[in-house]
């Protein structure tokens, strides 16, 4: 079986975030037989919740739909590194594989700071594949904040 990316499904669901005034990330998670089980950007200002990352609605729909606190065996990508929160709720979810796009060195929680999937504490350590589709959505960020300082 060859590989696919999903990364484009993501950036989709991160421009929209932009159009509504997020931070434009957007997640997806990807079943086991390689369909799209959900897909959310951040409403973390629509929906008054500091939660309300992409990976976190993303997870909470896949695990909506599956019918289960587990994603065993599900995918997810995302156009940002997630933060130690997101990477958190990816392990408790027991994610197969993060694909993330664009690094994070100031709030990242993978590769940059808490770098949560390396603590003994951490339940489940997915595989993690970064750099997928990271210029565009480096592209989008850049953009988004320059408007707000513009």
């Amino acid at each position: 079986m060859s590989f696919r990316s999903y990364m484009e499904d993501a950036l989709v669901e991160a421009r929209a975030a932009g159009a509504r005034g997020e931070v434009p990330v957007g997640a997806v998670v990807v079943g086991p037989g390689g369909d799209v089980v959900a897909r959310a950007g951040n409403r973390t200002r629509e929906l008054n919740d500091p939660t309300a990352h992409a990976e976190i609605l993303a997870i909470r729909a896949a695990c909506a739909a599956v019918g289960s606190e587990r994603l065993v065996g599900h995918n997810l990508y995302v156009t940002l590194e997630p933060c130690a929160m997101c990477a958190a709720a990816i392990a408790a979810a027991r994610v197969a594989r993060v694909y993330y796009g664009a690094s994070d060195p100031k709030s990242g929680g993978v590769a940059h700071g808490a770098r949560v999937f390396s603590h003994a504490q951490a339940h489940h350590v997915p595989e993690v594949y970064d750099g997928i589709g990271a210029a565009e959505a480096e592209a989008l960020l850049v953009a988004f904040f320059a408007a707000r300082r513009g």
